[in-house]
């Protein structure tokens, strides 16, 4: 068998089918554990599909100090598709601090990876968090504060795609869906298309373009290219109906990003599409996901608050 694929110290993929993943240094937790103002457990949203989620509840111990109606932020991690995990050392403790700093209950999805599991696969298992959600509320300890009609998605690159594709799937299906999307909150988000930007065409990036492909190559369907509509925004045909019925959108971009320009392309799109509350926020100088490599940085610590804010407004 022959490497087909790479991502250094993270992925290789082989001619026949076997793909290795190398986790960076994870968070194990024994059943549910308390920290220092929150506590936290693994939960399984399927076990006949390997869905599971890690859990974040803000805790006290004046009880009387947490509020009855706590919102709830579901987080899709990054990985181009293939790699990432709600166990990375850099997501446990960015979305325990954030736990902390909104006080807000926190769900953070893992789904199925590819190219084992193709899109839209990431699409339908992190619907099926919410639908979870609903239905483990009355049963779930750490839920029983959460109010499903303050429901916040978010991730960075695939999973602030995933967050875009999931509410899509809430806003068809608003009848039956259990919960009520109060925002989308995508972080440095992963889409491409056949067309490149103007950054993409900078030969200085050409291992980073290189990369992106490749992981593009690896998640969507085989026979598709990169105008699929889960990697272009553009080519996914919605009714006038749903784009109105959108959530209000904070778009995460950072300056030395090469997605950067990819995020702010969302953004003017979900504008154009009569998208009533679509802001982007910009990190100048920092890089693609600097939040889990960096996650007690000052800019993370920033990001943190902006997150915050931006629940405790709706």
């Amino acid at each position: 068998m022959s490497l087909i694929a790479e991502a250094p110290s993270f992925l290789q993929v082989y001619s026949n089918g076997l793909v290795k993943r190398f986790a960076p240094q994870i968070v194990t937790l024994s059943l549910e554990s308390s920290f220092n103002g929150y506590k936290s457990k693994d939960v399984i949203i399927d076990p006949s599909k390997q869905i599971t989620a890690r859990l974040f509840f803000p805790h006290s111990n004046d009880a009387s100090s947490l509020e009855n109606n706590l919102p709830i932020l579901v987080y899709f991690h990054g990985g181009g598709f293939c790699i990432g995990s709600t166990t990375w050392l850099g997501y446990h403790h960015f979305l325990s601090d954030l736990c902390v700093a909104s006080n807000c209950i926190v769900l953070s999805v893992d789904y199925r990876l590819a190219p084992e599991y193709r899109l839209p696969i990431a699409y339908e298992d992190c619907y099926a968090s919410i639908e979870w959600l609903a239905a483990q509320v009355t049963y779930e300890p750490l839920l029983q504060k959460a109010d499903l009609s303050r429901v916040f998605l978010s991730g960075d690159s695939a999973g602030g795609n995933i967050a875009y594709h999931v509410t899509i799937k809430a806003i068809r299906n608003k009848g039956s869906c259990p919960v009520k999307i109060k925002g989308l909150l995508p972080i440095h988000p992963y889409f491409g298309s056949e067309t490149r930007t103007d950054k993409e065409m900078d030969k200085s990036v050409a291992g980073e373009v290189a990369m992106n492909d490749m992981f593009w190559r690896l998640s969507i369907p085989e026979d598709s290219d990169r105008d699929y509509y889960g990697c272009n925004f553009e080519k996914l045909e919605l009714c006038e109906s749903v784009w109105c019925e959108f959530p209000a959108i904070e778009v995460y971009v950072a300056g030395l990003d090469l997605l950067k320009e990819r995020g702010v392309m969302y953004a003017e799109f979900m504008k154009k599409k009569g998208v009533k509350e679509v802001k982007i926020v910009e990190a100048k100088e920092e890089n693609h996901v600097f939040h889990v490599f960096y996650y007690e940085s000052d800019a993370t610590r920033l990001l943190q608050t902006q997150i915050s804010q931006f629940i405790k407004r709706y």
